[in-house]
């Protein structure tokens, strides 16, 4: 038996991913696409998406990009009207996109701050499974996956609004979980920690934050957004997990252990 053969395929099968325009939603979109499944890259904006799905139609996937604001129920519901259109169906629903997460104290967080927060996770995650459900129900195999934080489990120190918008897509993921289990559909969440332009970009502001990080995580490393975090992602949207749902798995190379 060769161990190192791949036994998910996701041949046939048509998933969104929201945010995949960079970073982890680019890795998902990348392994859903290495595995299989046609992607839709639904980016915010085309300069980022469409090279994202380019690149992988040039590595013998099959993408495209259909601009995307998560923050508006239309432009989701458009993404989500023309997927099927063009495929006749939609299997994996996966909403990724965040936007926020500035490091400030609450007494000094303006609450512009938590509405751009919120309607990017709680209430995005809302309208993603809301327009996504009648597709998925019609799958043989509907997913639902929402990108949380390993915050929203633990809590955070620097960003204290960040953790209960996260901490609400875990609450929604539940109960979604209870709620279409009688329709065959899994809803779970992941917990990333990976190599993002978010992070690169703290790792400029604060140059011993990745020593610290790798020296936190029990693997010694960051993870790769595409094998790393996208591998697990393709087996929550593929056949081996269909009796997993209403959890979340943290991805971040044991730095967080409390599950």
């Amino acid at each position: 038996m060769d161990v190192n053969a791949q036994t998910v395929t996701l041949t046939g099968r048509v998933a969104i991913v929201t945010g995949a325009g960079q970073g982890v939603g680019q890795g998902i979109a990348e392994r859903l696409a290495q595995l299989g499944a046609h992607v839709v890259v639904a980016a915010r904006r085309a300069e980022t998406g469409e090279p994202v799905a380019a690149g992988i139609r040039a590595a013998g996937g099959s993408a495209e990009c259909i601009v995307t604001d998560v923050t508006t129920r239309d432009s989701i519901a458009a993404c989500v009207d023309a997927t099927v259109a063009a495929h006749g169906r939609l299997d994996v629903m996966v909403h990724n996109a965040f936007a926020g997460g500035k490091a400030s104290r609450l007494e000094d967080t303006p609450p512009d701050a938590w509405f751009q927060m919120s309607y990017t996770s709680v209430w995005a995650s809302f309208w993603c499974a809301q327009l996504a459900h009648p597709h998925l129900r019609a799958s043989d195999q509907g997913r639902l996956v929402l990108v949380t934080s390993p915050s929203g489990v633990e809590g955070s120190a620097n960003i204290p609004l960040y953790s209960p918008a996260k901490a609400a897509q875990r609450a929604i993921a539940k109960s979604l979980a209870r709620e279409w289990g009688p329709d065959g559909i899994t809803v779970n969440c992941i917990a990333p920690v990976a190599e993002t332009p978010a992070l690169a970009g703290a790792f400029a502001q604060v140059p011993t934050l990745r020593a610290a990080i790798e020296a936190r995580t029990p693997l010694g490393r960051i993870g790769d957004p595409t094998t790393d975090i996208g591998g697990v992602v393709a087996f929550l949207a593929g056949h081996d997990a269909g009796y997993v749902t209403g959890q979340t798995i943290v991805c971040d190379g044991g730095s967080f252990l409390g599950l």
